[in-house]
């Protein structure tokens, strides 16, 4: 099967709902449904004024719509847009993307912002800018911004211009594909979460790490080869990592195990 970022433009929702069925997850045509349904029924909230729109939006979405966190949060679902739109449950990036394609749809422009473990969506007033927290739907304040990042980072964090400026939709993407990633991984998806490895290394072909992760994923699949071969990227390309001799540890141990075979 052909991988959905090797066949399709870039496109909200579509391509993170292709990912998801390509990936075994959601159902591409349940999911897309779910979406018509949603979107189909936002426009009776179009108001006048821009901040009663935007707030008629929040209102209906978290209040009436019932869209929350999901409780298994780090899992594979929460992670999965066609989930999120079925069962109106996901995590920050999941849910940060069918509010801002809502938003879309009434003239209204969020944008993702990318903070280190936590997804937020960006409205700006004129010259003012301020934060949505998608898991909430209160806006936030650089306080709480910081808490977040600390939260993830460690209490030494410091907050960086960066955090707060919005992404295109491919670095969205890439954070999707990650945490879906992270999710089959929890959820002993290994399969799958070897897939996402190789969705993100057609974008991201250079980064060492994702072959690390990679090598790692295929070592529980059995698939030795593949496992060391990205270990041997990873020194090759990563010399001086400060992991780079417990890497080394590993493929040596790699020598001792014997290939499963697909």
């Amino acid at each position: 099967m052909d991988s959905p970022l090797e066949t399709m433009v870039i496109s909200l929702p579509e391509t993170p709902l292709e990912i998801a069925a390509h990936l075994g997850l959601s159902d591409l045509k349940r999911s897309t449904w779910a979406w018509y349904e949603i979107s189909g029924a936002v426009l009776s909230h179009y108001l006048v004024d821009q901040e009663e729109r935007l707030q008629r939006l929040i209102r209906w979405f978290y209040r009436d719509l019932g869209f929350k966190p999901k409780e298994d949060y780090f899992g594979a679902d929460a992670a999965d847009l066609g989930f999120c739109l079925q069962h109106r449950e996901g995590n920050s990036s999941t849910l940060a993307v069918v509010l801002m394609l809502l938003a879309k749809q009434l003239d209204l422009v969020l944008e993702p912002v990318l903070l280190p473990g936590h997804t937020l969506l960006l409205h700006r007033v004129g010259k003012q800018s301020r934060y949505l927290d998608p898991l909430t739907g209160e806006f936030v304040s650089r306080h709480y911004i910081h808490a977040l990042v600390r939260g993830e980072l460690g209490n030494g964090a410091r907050l960086k211009v960066t955090y707060f400026k919005a992404v295109k939709v491919q670095r969205l993407l890439t954070r999707m594909i990650h945490e879906l990633k992270a999710g089959c991984i929890v959820s002993n998806r290994f399969e799958s979460a070897l897939e996402c490895c190789n969705l993100l290394l057609q974008w991201h072909p250079d980064d060492v790490h994702i072959h690390r992760e990679r090598a790692f994923i295929a070592q529980q699949l059995g698939c030795i080869t593949l496992a060391a071969s990205d270990l041997q990227h990873f020194v090759d390309q990563n010399p001086h990592d400060p992991v780079i001799e417990l890497v080394k540890m590993q493929l040596r141990d790699l020598s001792d195990h014997a290939e499963t075979y697909h």
